[in-house]
């Protein structure tokens, strides 16, 4: 991906350091909530639900051996920025307020609850940032077999996906439906809202399309494969239980991802409006 020239975007945050915070003493409302967002996102909040008797873990901070990857997601934020605020103005009539990506190693707290490398990238609504381990991106090169520059990217442009969803009211909506339902109904939305944020980051790569190079597309296709959910079970020595999907398959996320790529039109990426995803 061609980045040279490009601004880092100024809604990076670095956090360098420290303990992460504790958190107790929540009441019945709080303590749905913190579910409501730890199954919503995916992400760790035993602490939050423990008083923080869970170990405080030590952030070993972004090292200098981080620079590179942080710089590198702040010019790709950039490049979403860009994208969705043409997309809201040209598609949608409004305008696009942009999230912060808290760049981090270890361990480090969101308003969400604690996150840590083993969490992955994800998307806290509660406080409209995107969290990203820069040590992710060696996880995913070396251990899952998705590599390159550009799958780097897409697993950015699909947590800020997460964020264009909470913009346009899509997020709460989820949220409501799935504390309604049965923990297999509400697996079925989430996969439903992660597919559609796979089509987004399709529609980013369309609008990126001068800074990729030969190979790119592929790399996040590739990528889009490798973290679908009966790939994943695989792996891990499973049989895939379609029931349990929170993601979708390695076919349903490399399909709607070249959905969004090929079309352009937020329009198109409604998953919620087709019984085929």
């Amino acid at each position: 991906m061609r980045l040279r020239g490009i601004r880092k975007s100024s809604n990076v945050v670095v956090r360098r350091g420290g303990r992460g915070a504790r958190a107790g003493g929540l009441g019945i409302v709080g303590v749905l909530a913190v579910l409501a967002i730890g199954y919503f996102t995916g992400i760790d909040v035993t602490p939050l639900l423990t008083g923080g008797s869970a170990p405080v873990q030590q952030s070993r901070g972004v090292s200098e051996a981080d620079g590179e990857m942080t710089q590198f997601s702040a010019q790709v934020l950039t490049t979403t920025e860009e994208v969705w605020s043409t997309v809201f103005n040209e598609q949608l009539g409004r305008e696009y307020v942009p999230p912060k990506l808290v760049v981090f190693s270890g361990v480090t707290q969101s308003s969400c609850g604690g996150a840590s490398g083993a969490t992955g990238p994800f998307y806290c609504p509660a406080d409209s940032r995107a969290y990203l381990d820069t040590q992710f991106f060696r996880l995913l090169d070396q251990r899952m077999g998705a590599g390159g520059d550009f799958a780097a990217a897409y697993v950015i442009a699909h947590e800020v996906a997460h964020h264009v969803q909470n913009e346009l009211g899509i997020l709460p909506k989820v949220n409501a439906a799935r504390q309604r339902a049965s923990q297999t109904e509400a697996n079925a939305l989430t996969v439903r809202l992660e597919l559609m944020a796979d089509c987004f980051s399709g529609i980013w790569a369309s609008n990126v399309r001068g800074l990729m190079e030969k190979g790119d597309l592929d790399e996040a296709l590739n990528a889009a494969r490798k973290i679908g959910d009966d790939y994943l079970q695989r792996q891990a020595g499973q049989v895939p239980q379609p029931h349990t999907f929170t993601h979708g398959t390695s076919e349903q996320r490399s399909a709607w991802f070249a959905r969004g790529f090929e079309s352009g039109q937020v329009e198109d990426c409604d998953t919620f409006a087709t019984d085929r995803l």
